[in-house]
């Protein structure tokens, strides 16, 4: 007996909470995130991109395969590919043939990421990226399907940008509810539909920074950035939810962490030169700037700590200074928190 569509909806949601639902519909890109734990492998979430592409309803989407928007010219050995990548739970980019609600068939690149859960290590959902791939008509004004189509590089970069957008709402939601719901206040996670705009905002800036809650035990943190994970080498779940000095070690000079501490105590911003280590343990210098990120009622929210690894602090494409570059991430993180809050204070009056 195939599950109905509110069991659908009510699995997916119970992972990952109502909020990601908000954000997801936020976006859009053209996707669907499937369940392979449920008998036929079925979509469990369907974006308004994907709905406007195809042109099917929502309910006429959930519960189904995949496999229903492939028709008579759809390529059987980019089917084989698809199934072969679900099978061994790999990423995949193909190009396809697919079919609209009203039998249309057109080309697109289709990309698919697994998504793995932080407790087994199973994978719970799979992601699907579809992209159009823009081809030059006939002199009737039709498209060619019948001949193998390659995407073009922008629409792979639109691809892998949409990709990214959609892993980090749900790696940051799933961690965030996760790791950090205590007592009255669940940071982030914590402000419902604001929350999920915060994070499309802070997803926006490149520098690598992380925001922390000193109103939590320990002040967490509470959000991280792509760049950060790639400069240390730290997956998310490996650093949400811990305080900053696990970047520290043997040869961490004290009196450093010492100045940290007193500027947070005097709610001051600071900058400092400080060893701290990747996950391989390789040690590099980093020039960290550090401010308090204060709401539209000048209460500390947050405190932002940018980080900029010594070694590479002249590579930058645009020509700004490092102190230039931590200033414009600090200034975007303090327009992203006090706008929300202030929409925040505006919807409770």
């Amino acid at each position: 007996m195939e599950p109905h569509l509110g069991q659908l909806e009510l699995s997916f949601t119970n992972r990952y909470s109502i909020w990601v639902r908000e954000t997801l519909n936020e976006l859009p890109d053209s996707f669907t995130i499937t369940d392979p734990s449920i008998s036929g492998h079925p979509i469990v979430f369907a974006s308004n991109g994907f709905l406007k592409m195809s042109g099917y309803e929502m309910g006429e989407v959930v519960g189904k395969n995949g496999r229903v928007f492939q028709g008579p010219k759809t390529d059987r050995r980019s089917v084989l590919e698809i199934r072969e990548a679900i099978r061994q739970e790999k990423s995949l980019q193909v190009s396809i043939v697919n079919y609209r609600r009203d039998g249309r068939p057109f080309w697109m690149l289709f990309c698919m990421r697994p998504v793995f859960g932080k407790e087994d290590g199973r994978v719970v959902h799979f992601v699907g990226v579809q992209v159009p791939i823009m081809r030059k008509r006939r002199q009737s004004g039709e498209l060619e399907v019948e001949e193998h189509c390659e995407a073009s590089d922008l629409e792979k970069t639109k691809a892998a940008s949409a990709m990214n957008n959609i892993l980090s709402v749900l790696t940051h939601y799933s961690e965030l509810t996760r790791r950090l719901v205590c007592g009255k206040r669940c940071c982030l996670a914590g402000m419902g539909p604001l929350g999920s705009s915060l994070i499309l905002s802070l997803g926006r800036i490149k520098q690598s920074f992380v925001l922390s809650d000193p109103h939590l035990p320990d002040m967490p943190i509470v959000y991280v950035s792509d760049a950060f994970l790639k400069l240390t080498g730290y997956a998310i779940h490996e650093v949400l939810g811990r305080n900053c000095r696990f970047l520290g070690g043997v040869d961490t000079d004290s009196s450093t962490i010492f100045k940290i501490k007193e500027s947070i105590q005097t709610e001051q911003a600071c900058t400092v030169r400080i060893l701290n280590y990747r996950k391989d343990k390789s040690s590099f210098w980093n020039v960290l700037h550090i401010s308090p990120v204060r709401n539209a009622s000048g209460k500390i929210a947050y405190y932002v700590g940018v980080q900029i690894d010594e070694g590479c602090k002249n590579h930058d494409k645009n020509g700004l200074s490092p102190e230039m570059r931590q200033h414009s991430a600090v200034g975007a993180v303090k327009v992203a928190v006090r706008s929300l809050s202030m929409v925040a204070g505006t919807s409770e009056s």
